[in-house]
């Protein structure tokens, strides 16, 4: 892990919470979708298995009639593919990361933490796409222009667990904020249900990633403990995660940024 210690007790206890989150996520997303396409096509339907969509099996049930809709407007459809390629993105990044060998050879639960993440990411990016292709747009299957530059620049750089911890978090941040925006962007009801049921997740990977940054900063794994030295603690732990009473939406992607051309 490049000399860096990280608690591995919390990550494995927040690695499972951002799964419980996830999971609630993709139920809402699933009930959104299926209202969304039945809306639009009424022989439609989301299939599910285990209750969560069920990827490219809920796909093939959504665009089975190969009949285009045209009731969702252009903008919705950019919104869609633009989330996609942050998706996409995020993908590609800890994709790579878990392959970084300070990361593939270190500790196994932090390689766990990024192989999960990296999974969910995958699932939004298949529950963007679905809404995008059932609106009669194309899905996004490349990634976004303007940070997959800074991300072509950026891995080269990265040395240790520290700089794919800040890497990743910009990403997770500029995603939250997006689609917290989205939110109110897009004209359909069901579609804000999703970037709404997504953005709390992708907000909670950055309040994780924050964490651990800060346990990195600190360089004491023994403070991570019931009870613990609460004077020993870094001086920002207790807000660290959650630096903003209201999550900002000024570094959101322009709808139009990773849109089909």
């Amino acid at each position: 892990m490049g000399g860096q210690r990280i608690d591995t007790r919390l990550l494995e206890q927040l690695t499972e919470r951002s799964q419980d989150l996830n999971s609630d996520a993709l139920r809402i997303t699933g009930r959104a979708l299926a209202d969304f396409g039945e809306a639009n096509e009424p022989d439609a339907r989301w299939w599910r298995r285990g209750g969560v969509p069920a990827g490219a099996l809920g796909a093939a049930a959504l665009f089975g009639s190969g009949r285009a809709v045209a009731a969702t407007s252009k903008n919705d459809i950019m919104a869609l593919q633009t989330a996609a390629s942050l998706e996409n993105l995020a993908v590609s990044v800890y994709r790579t990361a878990a392959g970084l060998a300070f990361i593939k050879d270190g500790n196994r639960t932090v390689l766990a933490f990024l192989t999960k993440t990296m999974r969910q990411h995958e699932e939004h990016a298949k529950a963007f796409n679905a809404a995008a292709t059932q609106g009669g747009g194309t899905a996004q299957t490349g990634t976004d222009p303007k940070y997959a530059a800074v991300v072509k620049q950026t891995l080269p750089t990265l040395k240790g667990s520290a700089d794919v911890v800040r890497l990743a978090i910009s990403l997770e941040d500029v995603a939250a904020q997006t689609y917290t925006k989205n939110v109110g962007q897009v004209g359909d009801a069901r579609l804000r249900r999703l970037f709404g049921s997504v953005a709390p997740v992708e907000a909670q990977h950055r309040a994780t990633l924050l964490a651990v940054q800060a346990l990195l900063k600190a360089g004491d794994e023994s403070l991570v403990a019931i009870p613990t030295d609460v004077a020993g603690l870094p001086a920002d732990v207790g807000g660290v995660g959650f630096p903003d009473a209201f999550y900002p939406t000024g570094k959101a992607s322009p709808i139009t940024e990773g849109a089909v051309t």
